[in-house]
């Protein structure tokens, strides 16, 4: 290869490298310019009936934690753990439902970006690791995270399914989560928030799962079906589930999530809208699909 084309070549390498952090960087801009559009009305009116400052300045704090996200990602290398088209997805719903409930099991690189996409909303991270809390939040303060322990293991997972299945307690017509210790798939002993909040949109990209004494993301799984369909307000809940190339995510997804309810499935994430129980014809059974 001549000397020229070597150097092309690898400038050509060099601008891929931040071609997502960039892109990253664009989508939330649109998301501030979409979001300040909405909201314009909004603060015409808070002037006119004289409301108090302090819904004013939360405004101007979500566009702050907005820039600064951009900032973020358009000056670092380390890119999001989904790519370009899979971010997407969930960014094109964000778009339509924020401000919105927003739960997202994991805490990484991409938390600051997800925050700032739902502007104005109650955006709330699961962490199994505190330490990793710690690291996250020392560059992203204005993150909200929990350290959240699982009971579970990667290597249960054929166990875990044929447990569901013998145990009333997992089965949809009586499922619940919070204190629900005889199914072992229900998520117990988490912070009150996660069981008190109606999440409008849920992402799994955690816990860990790729290895056998790992959690799994089985209960992870599990519990967003129970919560979509225990849902009392209008409308689905929209729950994302990343890394279906892997075995346990794509057969417990198949087993709670529903394949008639998987509107989307882009690279190695799905998304599926699931209805209340309420709005469904006939809910009663032991199994979810």
């Amino acid at each position: 290869m001549k000397r020229e084309g070597i150097i092309k070549n690898r400038q050509f390498i060099a601008d891929k490298k931040w071609f997502l952090p960039i892109t990253v960087a664009g989508l939330i801009a649109g998301a501030i310019l979409i979001s300040s559009s909405v909201k314009t009305t909004d603060y015409s009116l808070l002037c006119s009936l004289s409301k108090s400052r302090s819904g004013t300045i939360n405004e101007f704090s979500t566009t702050v934690d907005q820039l600064k996200a951009i900032i973020h990602y358009a000056t670092s290398r380390i890119v999001p753990q989904q790519n370009f088209r899979e971010i997407s997805v969930t960014f094109d719903v964000l778009q339509k439902r924020s401000p919105c409930n927003f739960l997202v099991f994991g805490l990484g690189y991409d938390s600051l970006m997800w925050a700032s996409l739902n502007p104005g909303g109650n955006t709330l991270f699961l962490e199994e690791d505190p330490k990793w809390i710690q690291t996250v939040l020392k560059d992203a303060p204005s993150l909200r995270a929990h350290a959240v322990k699982y009971r579970t293991q990667l290597k249960q997972a054929s166990s875990l399914l044929a447990h569901y299945k013998s145990e009333p307690n997992c089965h949809p017509s009586k499922a619940y989560l919070r204190g629900s210790h005889k199914c072992k798939l229900a998520l117990t002993g988490f912070p009150d928030e996660f069981y008190d909040t109606e999440w409008d949109l849920i992402m799994i990209d955690a816990p860990r799962g790729y290895f056998p004494e790992a959690p799994g993301r089985m209960a992870a799984i599990y519990s967003a079906a129970v919560m979509a369909r225990n849902r009392k307000g209008s409308g689905a809940t929209h729950v994302f589930l990343h890394d279906v190339d892997r075995k346990v995510e794509k057969g417990f997804a198949r087993e709670f999530l529903c394949k008639k309810y998987l509107v989307k499935s882009v690279g190695r994430l799905w998304h599926f809208e699931i209805p209340p129980a309420a709005n469904l014809s006939s809910h009663a059974g032991h199994r979810f699909c």
